[in-house]
């Protein structure tokens, strides 16, 4: 089974199925997955924890076709869901694990699902909410916690069997790549989140087929969760090759390097603060004895650069979203704060102005991408024709990111559309803020957003956290970004905080720092006092 680079990709390419049925009868004693702190698999011992979890899934009902919701963080449970599922020809739909309330009712009602697998403690959340076509609970480290009383629901422990029917597992016709593997709902920052219909073929060419120089040799750390398109892709695109991948149950950056020294990871992905967090921490002797080459850092930072000096690793980056593919990419040894790189095989970008007319190079306009190879895509939004067609007008997809594209035909990232700050009549950058601001040895989170202004347009308040064991003397912050930005870019609110809010798969959620403005414990530089909203 080798990696191919065709249009049309085929089942034994792109499908979980036989991809993990290949390499399990081709070299069974490879491995597949080294949990930190944990067990390590064989890919012949991965697929039969599958096939038992599969025949689980089959006893409560669940098949080919069916929307199957999971509950939980990074491990061997979660893990051998997913596969599961997709070894069933069903569709995985996985939760982001900060859910409650309201998000949680909202995605219960539009996943169309009856069964999920979950902790007792997430598990507990669901009988606070509207359930949607909820009907059946199945439970997993179950020992660990007590099971909850869901009235309405059928709650049980999954117990994998030892002994099944393998006629069970049959299918009633094979998994094509063009079928949906997964509904991955976005983040909702802006509204209610949307469940991405993403099929085998956009997961494979988001993944494996993204990263044409990973060797037999490179296993790739999961740090951050598999219920996030980020870390979904880097599981495929590792046993789609037949390789090896480490897992940590969550980031935590004083785990970060035992867990690359335990699991021999040569690769991995950094998405938002992580590598940041990884630069904030104390130089150590140790920090070159690891087995890391190459990091993808996502966005590309002010700080990316600098991780590679340290840490002794090449530096890459790639562009995606869970509607896309990774259209774009560069690396290695790049430097420019911003860079994006350049679109990858199957893919067109163009970047135009609000009535998708194509803007001078240099000028900065929204991005917007489409691909030769079919269902690379996105499906569509699950039970939104609406968002689809707005998403798709014209033919190609809008991004909502701001890029521009130098004369080098190189694409580089300027910000969310709607993180733009408007100021004294030039725009900002709230990505390129954030990055100067990082830059102070004191600070280790910051969220730059637009707050109203007495004087019309907005003003700029910044959102920061302190490195740990320290302060953020706030005039000297103001007086060093001073120094080193235009006047207009220079803050007029700051707010110290004890960490920004994100969802759990570790994005800034800058809609509740908007929505709660200048807050009693933010400072007003133009007063020199804090200033209660």
């Amino acid at each position: 089974m080798t990696h191919q680079h065709c249009a049309a990709l085929q089942r034994e390419t792109a499908v979980l199925r036989p991809l993990l049925e290949g390499y399990a009868a081709s070299q069974p004693d490879a491995p597949f997955v080294s949990f930190y702190q944990g067990e390590e698999w064989t890919y012949a011992q991965t697929l039969a924890r599958v096939r038992q979890r599969a025949a689980a899934l089959v006893r409560a009902g669940v098949a080919q076709g069916d929307h199957v919701l999971t509950f939980m963080g990074n491990g061997p449970d979660l893990l051998t869901t997913w596969f599961a599922i997709n070894y069933l020809g069903a569709v995985y739909v996985p939760l982001n694990t900060a859910l409650l309330g309201n998000q949680l009712a909202h995605v219960l009602q539009d996943a169309g699902a009856r069964v999920i697998v979950a902790t007792p403690d997430l598990a507990q959340r669901l009988g606070d909410v509207a359930q949607g076509d909820l009907q059946t609970v199945l439970l997993v480290e179950a020992d660990e916690h007590p099971a909850p009383q869901l009235q309405g629901l059928s709650v049980s422990h999954l117990e994998d069997p030892l002994e099944y029917d393998p006629a069970v597992l049959d299918l009633a016709q094979p998994i094509e790549p063009w079928d949906t593997f997964a509904i991955m709902y976005t983040s909702g920052t802006t509204g209610k989140a949307k469940g991405v219909l993403s099929s085998y073929t956009q997961l494979y060419t988001m993944g494996p087929d993204a990263f044409d120089d990973v060797t037999p040799q490179d296993r790739c750390l999961i740090c951050g969760p598999i219920f996030h398109c980020g870390s979904t892709l880097y599981v495929y695109a590792q046993l789609a090759r037949g390789l090896s991948i480490g897992m940590m149950a969550e980031f935590k950056t004083d785990h970060f390097w035992p867990a690359v020294r335990e699991t021999g990871s040569t690769y991995c992905l950094l998405l938002g603060v992580m590598a940041s967090f990884l630069l904030k921490a104390p130089p150590s002797p140790e920090d070159r004895t690891h087995s890391l080459r190459r990091t993808f850092i996502v966005p590309f930072g002010e700080d990316a650069p600098s991780f590679a000096e340290r840490f002794g690793c090449d530096v890459w980056t790639i562009y995606n979203m869970t509607e896309v593919a990774s259209p774009i990419h560069a690396g290695p040894n790049i430097t420019e704060k911003g860079l994006a790189g350049r679109p990858r095989e199957w893919w067109e970008c163009r970047i135009v102005d609000e009535n998708d007319i194509e803007v001078p190079r240099g000028q900065v306009g929204e991005l917007i991408v489409r691909s030769s190879r079919p269902w690379a895509l996105m499906k569509g939004y699950h039970g939104r024709p609406d968002a689809t067609n707005e998403a798709m007008r014209n033919g190609w997809f809008h991004t909502g990111d701001g890029f521009r594209q130098d004369e080098d035909g190189r694409f580089f990232f300027v910000d969310r559309q709607k993180d733009v700050i408007r100021r004294r009549g030039e725009n900002i950058s709230s990505f390129a803020l954030e990055g100067e601001v990082l830059v102070h040895p004191d600070v280790r989170e910051c969220a730059a957003v637009a707050v109203p202004s007495e004087h019309g347009e907005d003003e700029v308040l910044i959102c920061v956290t302190p490195v740990e064991g320290r302060q953020i003397a706030i005039a000297h912050l103001l007086a060093d970004l001073s120094a080193r930005l235009p006047r207009y870019m220079v803050p007029r609110y700051v707010r110290v905080m004890a960490d920004l809010p994100k969802t759990a798969s570790g994005k800034v959620q800058k809609h509740v720092m908007r929505s709660d403005g200048i807050t009693a414990d933010t400072f007003d530089s133009a007063s020199g006092v804090r200033r209660a909203g």
